[in-house]
């Protein structure tokens, strides 16, 4: 189920995930024929629910079969326990509001590396499981790197474990969908503002189109110029 090259300890925090997740929900994970063997991967994923960090190393970690880095608040790092585990599964600190420089420089090296990053590129999470206006730091971080992305959603996550509540809503499903690789152009044109808007819609809408209607959000005009009707 856990690929060879997961460390122990991932190995045995994901396997904890699915223990508890076990009586209070389901978890259906598609797509996993979209996941690279080796290579630099820089995975985008939406944000609705505390839920989705805990879903992505019981899940989507055994799919990628290798360690992976993620980037999160540095202030849930000082929880007892609980930033203990998010540091044995790569999560990295990063703090609200100061400057993009330093996650820029880790995610860089990640990538670099050839290694597994994945990003919330929302910044925080939904607080009705719609996705929201992206922030561009993904977007410039697949421009300049040109490493392939991986989109992946968590459909029902919100409804689970909602925003705002201390614990989650037992017996509400989730499903992670896995997406094709794709890769941004080069961001070009006179006006580099907008050209970087077109590139974070671009980037977006392979999110949305992994989502259903009711979660696509600022991105569901989008998702469906691409030509996806799926309802899921």
């Amino acid at each position: 189920m856990f690929g060879r090259g997961l460390p122990l300890i991932p190995v045995l925090c994901g396997i904890a995930v699915r223990i508890v997740a076990a009586p209070l929900t389901r978890v259906r994970v598609e797509g996993r024929e979209n996941v690279p063997a080796s290579g630099g991967l820089l995975v985008i994923c939406n944000h609705a629910s505390n839920a989705d960090g805990p879903v992505l190393v019981g899940y989507l970690a055994p799919a990628l079969g290798r360690p992976m880095t993620m980037l999160g608040k540095e202030e849930a790092m000082r929880w007892p326990l609980v930033g203990w585990g998010m540091r044995q599964n790569g999560v990295v600190g990063i703090r609200r509001g100061a400057t993009d420089l330093e996650a820029f420089r880790i995610a860089s090296k990640t990538l670099d590396d050839g290694r597994v990053l994945i990003v919330f590129p929302e910044g925080t999470r939904s607080r009705d499981g719609k996705l929201q206006p992206a922030k561009e730091g993904a977007t410039v971080l697949a421009v300049r790197s040109g490493a392939p992305i991986l989109p992946v959603a968590i459909a029902g996550s919100h409804r689970f474990w909602p925003r705002g509540k201390l614990l989650p809503r037992p017996f509400r499903g989730m499903k992670v969908r896995i997406g094709p690789i794709f890769h941004l152009a080069p961001v070009a044109g006179p006006d580099r503002r907008e050209a970087m808007r077109r590139a974070t819609a671009e980037l977006m809408s392979h999110i949305a189109e992994l989502l259903p209607e009711d979660q696509r959000g600022v991105y569901g005009d989008t998702a469906a110029a691409q030509g996806t009707v799926d309802s899921h």
